[in-house]
Order: structure tokens, then sequence, then C-alpha cells
């Protein structure tokens, strides 16, 4: 990664650079600027983690190149890395693969790329390490550059000519017809159809989204309301501390936290690839449009409420399944496949849409059950909807665990 030779790093910038969690190792230390990073530069979730999939395998060819852990990837040099800086190697990589996706923040990308140089001492080690960490990151950004993340937007919506429809633009709604990196297309794990809207599924969905998921519930709890807040943001900053929790075990060293830190990524970026391939096959409609048009759809257990609005604001892309439930089922997946079936480990997480809050898991399973849970306080998904989006993360999650963490 190339910076200015006149570079200082300037006083506003350091809050940037200074985070509450424990160090561990440098993979670890990128993971939390890099997920920082994502969310001053203001990208859409989708595309976040697209940058930090490419940003972490770009981390885990450069570190296992020098550390022979594993298999070496034939994506970089690896003769280049005999005698190089593991930390200076890390920072080029996911420094360069960063500033690549996100130029409108060059500055702050430069700034966290020197601050992570400073300690590394000025040799033929250091000057390896940028060297080989440049070569992967360039190695990465060409293998995905065709990936189809950059394809133009064509969705046509449902209307009738001349009928007035809402005019804001949904979201990547291409996103699952991109190259996938383990799935072998989009639509390998696409689930059933959503349940009929005359059915017995349909009926008590919508019950229980309406009664809990409106903006003026008179049944959802304080805590209810308070895993939805805490839910409500998309970034997939709020995934990263459980990753982190596995990294920071006792014990652990920096190659396998690359390894880890790049699957987790790759599942993720997957998974929304899967998901998005689904929602815009059946183009399910959301509880806000379902409930207000409740004596249209056929069943008489539903019972219509044109003034119904959800807690939250409903993102601009179709229902079903839900995107949230496929991030944390296949996050969950990978990480129990690192840790085994007899962890005790417990898992704390903090949100940016309910700051001061932590909220506690003592499983990988708690984690994912909430985040169903949230989708439906929230007002925005039906609990089948949850159900079915969880099942498809989590095929993804093994497949990717069963492909990196062997």
């Amino acid at each position: 990664m190339k910076l200015s030779p006149s570079l200082r790093l300037p006083a506003c910038l350091f809050a940037l650079l200074l985070f509450s969690t424990t160090h561990a190792d440098v993979i670890t230390d990128w993971n939390a600027k890099a997920n920082d990073l994502a969310v001053a530069g203001k990208v859409s979730p989708a595309h976040a983690n697209r940058i930090l999939a490419l940003a972490h395998v770009a981390a885990f060819d450069a570190v296992n190149a020098i550390s022979g852990r594993y298999p070496k990837s034939d994506r970089i040099d690896n003769r280049a890395a005999n005698g190089a800086s593991i930390d200076a190697a890390v920072a080029a990589a996911m420094g360069g693969v960063l500033g690549k996706a996100m130029p409108q923040i060059q500055k702050e990308i430069d700034a966290a790329y020197l601050a992570a140089l400073v300690n590394v001492a000025d040799g033929p080690a250091k000057a390896a390490g940028v060297a080989l960490g440049e070569n992967a990151a360039a190695a990465i950004l060409a293998l995905r550059h065709s990936d189809g993340a950059m394809a133009p937007d064509t969705y046509v919506p449902t209307t009738t000519p001349g009928t007035y429809i809402p005019t804001a633009s949904v979201a990547v709604p291409h996103w699952g017809r991109r190259k996938p990196w383990v799935l072998s297309a989009g639509d390998q794990f696409r689930p059933p159809a959503p349940p009929a809207l005359t059915g017995e599924i349909w009926a008590r969905d919508y019950a229980e989204v309406k009664a809990l998921g409106g903006k003026s519930s008179t049944t959802r709890t304080a805590v209810q309301t308070e895993i939805a807040r805490f839910w409500e943001t998309t970034q997939p900053i709020i995934y990263a501390p459980l990753a982190r929790t596995v990294a920071l075990q006792a014990g652990r060293e920096v190659t396998q936290n690359a390894r880890l830190m790049a699957a987790v990524a790759v599942a993720a970026d997957d998974a929304l690839i899967a998901i998005f391939d689904a929602k815009y096959t059946y183009n399910f409609w959301r509880p806000v449009t379902a409930i207000r048009n409740g004596d249209k759809d056929g069943n008489s257990a539903t019972v219509a409420d044109p003034a119904w609005q959800p807690l939250i604001d409903t993102p601009m892309h179709p229902e079903y399944p839900c995107a949230h439930c496929v991030m944390s089922g296949a996050i969950a997946a990978v990480l129990q496949a690192e840790i085994g079936s007899g962890s005790t480990l417990t898992f704390r997480g903090t949100s940016s849409s309910l700051p001061g809050v932590t909220r506690t898991w003592k499983s990988l399973a708690e984690f994912a059950q909430e985040v169903q849970d949230a989708r439906v306080y929230d007002g925005v998904h039906y609990r089948n909807s949850g159900e079915v989006g969880t099942s498809v993360g989590r095929k993804v999650g093994e497949l990717v665990a069963a492909r990196w963490l062997r």
C-alpha cells in the first residue's frame, strides 16, 4: 500500500484507531479497524461484508505464506515470504484492499496503515512484509474484480401501467447473481417458497408480528424492545465481536486467527449472496404491506390495520427470508466448527443502534435465536422467515467451515 511521504497521523483520526477490544494479535486488531473503517466509509452492509471478505482473505494468504501452517495459496508469490514481518504483511494486505474498496476515506485508511507500521522495525523484514501484503491484496482484488458486485441495478418493480408506487431504490437486487466464494451459485441453498397466504403458518406469523412488532405495540416487553433496538443495525460490525471472542482465547496462533476471520468473512459474504438470491426470487411482502392489506390475502384469520407501522424503518428489499438471520446462522456455524460442541464460551456484543447496552449469549445457538426474535420484534420479518434464514445461513456456514477449517 503506497502512502504519501508527507502523511502524518492527524489528531482527529486517533479516535478511529482506538478500540475497546482486548488486544490479541495483528489480525484481531485489523478486524476491529476494518469494521470501523467500513462504518466510516458509509458503504452499504452488503458491500461492507464483501470488502471485509476481500481484506481478510488477503491477510490470511499473506500470514500463511510466512508461517506455512496450512497449505499455501497459489494466488501469491510465496517465495517473497522468507523472513517477512507478519505485522507489516497484514497491514499492507488489509490496507491495500480497504484503500481500493473505499477510496472515499483514503486518508483514514492511510492513517490506520501508518499507525500499524509504527512499531515494526525498519529493515528487510518490514520491507518484505509490505511487499508480500501488497501482492496478496492485488491478487485477491484481481480474483474478485468480476464477481458481479458492480453490476447495474435492473430491478423492475411490480405495478400496473399508470399506478403510483413508492419510488425509493431497492437494495442490491443483483447481489444473488454474484460469484460466490464457496457456494456453487447463489441458489445452491435456495429455500422453498414462503408459506401460502391461506394457510395456518401465515396466519400465525401475521398475528405475531402484528402484535409484537408494531410501533405502538402494547404486548412487546421492555426486554423485547431492547433486543429489537439492539439488532436494528445492519452493518457487519455488530457480528465482529463474536469472532474476536474466539480469536482472543488463550493458546491461539496468528495464522489460526487469520484463517478464522477469513472463514467468517467469506461465510457472511456468501450468506448474503444466498439470501438476496431468495429475496428477489420470491419478492415477498413486508409486514407493513401485508398488515395494511390484511383483508386482501384470502385468509379469514388475518385482520387488516391500515394504520399499522413497524417499530423500525423497513429495509428496502423483499422480506423472505431474513437477512440478519442468514448472517447469524452462517457466522454461528463457522464459529461452532472452530470451537467444537463442548465449548462453554460466553459471547458479548454491543450495537451502534443501542449505545451503552451489552448483550450476552451463553451459546451461539442462543445468539442466533435472539436475532430471529429481534426481527419479529422490529416489525420487519415473520417467524417462518427467520427460521428459514437461519437454516440457510447454517448450511452456508457449514460448507465454508468444511472448506476453510479443515
